[in-house]
């Protein structure tokens, strides 16, 4: 992308807006809810560690250094000094933040320990000594102005969608994961419920005109969505007011933004890394199955190294690869021997690709009578890897020259087999279907 320049990188944020509407209007949001809980915790233990790892960069300064005669920038540390009352700053800021809300909530605690940071480090300035701030880091005046109206310059052509599309639908996909898991987390805390395909198109909307005033795009960010609800924000209008008071900020009050130290904003995300960490996780171990707790550690380090798409994807597959082979282990049969000769085989369990091999173990075709009953009562069909294993064993009961017939299907599961009729040899005893799907 960077070969293409800035027109190509407005371009793809165009897209990637119309692409989260497309996802949003399909109601394709809803697929959110088949992340697992271990993958969301997974997702804040990692994401947390590394906003507190990144915060650290604030401690350090660009320094020239030569290196076989050419010069170098490299990262180096601030001195000895300066760290440590930085370090005094963050502490103070961080004990702000934590104790003025056991006295008032009728202002942020965060926005009170800027406030009063800001003021001591002025007073510090004026005195000789000066705290690095946000124009120090920046290296420039954050200046604010109203962007501009601005159609990317690019031809649309197929070639052009070619180069676009796979950074497009990358980054609609993280910017989606990560709102959607901020809404998850939002909805634990206030005990609520959002619209994730609301959120998608929101998003998308946000997004496409962004690519047109010549921004970069962006999401859900769950650091500053935790400093609002821990602010006391509980409806829409916190984040007009968060979003208004921003601009107004960069707009009227950039000289005040400058001012800040660096410091007590390095307090506050470290306040925000406590309030994300999921420190009950540490806890689990021998209380919740080995097989959750990997799926925390895998995502939260795929998190740290990756990026957040790659971290949740990883983590749904193997949260459901784990449960297929767990689930695929619980089935087992009671099997009894009838007075007329013929023998019950009665499944306990659910059938799937996971278990459907064990399955197949169950049966013992070659000493079996000629006439074999298979109760569906307590079993579950969920599949057609179940079809195709259900029929298989039926075929080699016929191979022998024996009768197998299946009994006690629910409606749903007959269903299945009545769609797959014309490639199975199955044979149903329609006397015995059960009404409505087995709930045990």
């Amino acid at each position: 992308m960077a070969q293409h320049g800035l027109e190509y990188l407005f371009a793809t944020v165009v897209l990637m807006g119309i692409i989260q509407i497309s996802i949003g209007l399909l109601g394709l949001g809803k697929y959110a809810r088949i992340i697992p809980y271990p993958v969301m915790l997974g997702f804040l233990n990692g994401l947390s560690i590394l906003i507190f790892i990144s915060q650290w960069a604030l401690f350090k300064v660009d320094k020239t250094v030569m290196v076989n005669g050419v010069e170098t920038v490299s990262k180096a540390w601030i001195p000895s000094t300066d760290i440590i009352i930085m370090l005094l700053f963050v502490v103070i800021t961080m004990a702000i933040i934590h104790f003025i809300p056991k006295y008032t909530k009728a202002v942020p605690s965060s926005l009170i320990a800027i406030i009063i940071m800001t003021i001591v480090a002025v007073i510090l300035d004026k005195n000789g000594y000066h705290l690095r701030n946000v124009q120090d880091f920046a290296g420039m005046e954050i200046k604010g102005g109203l962007p501009k109206f601005y159609i990317p310059q690019v031809k649309i052509t197929i070639d052009m969608l070619r180069i676009i599309f796979p950074y497009a639908i990358v980054g609609s996909l993280v910017g989606l994961t990560e709102a959607v898991l901020t809404l998850r987390v939002i909805d634990e805390m206030t005990d609520t419920r959002g619209k994730s395909n609301k959120e998608c198109i929101a998003q998308g909307i946000a997004n496409t005109v962004n690519g047109f005033f010549g921004g970069m795009g962006g999401d859900a960010m769950i650091g500053q969505s935790i400093i609002n609800i821990k602010s006391g924000g509980r409806t829409r209008l916190s984040g007009l007011v968060a979003s208004f008071s921003l601009l107004m900020f960069i707009m009227f009050g950039s000289r005040i933004i400058n001012t800040i130290p660096l410091a007590s904003l390095v307090g506050v995300m470290f306040m925000v890394v406590v309030g994300t960490f999921e420190w009950q996780s540490l806890r689990y171990r021998k209380k919740v199955p080995i097989q959750d707790i990997l799926v925390i550690i895998v995502v939260s380090i795929i998190t740290i190294f990756a990026d957040l798409a790659t971290a949740v994807i990883v983590g749904v597959i193997l949260s459901a690869l784990m449960f297929a082979w767990e689930k695929g282990k619980v089935i087992y049969v009671n099997i009894e021997n009838n007075e007329d000769g013929s023998k019950t085989y009665k499944i306990n369990g659910s059938i799937f690709f996971g278990s459907v091999l064990n399955y197949k173990e169950l049966f013992d075709i070659n000493n079996d009578p000629e006439n074999v009953i298979v109760d569906f009562k307590y079993a579950k069909v969920m599949d057609h890897s179940a079809i195709e294993g259900i029929d298989k064993i039926a075929e080699k009961y016929h191979n022998e020259g024996k009768k197998m017939t299946l009994i006690r299907l629910s409606e749903d599961y007959n269903k299945l087999f009545e769609n797959a009729k014309d490639i199975t040899c199955v044979n149903i005893d329609k006397s015995t279907i059960i009404a409505g799907q087995y709930k045990g």
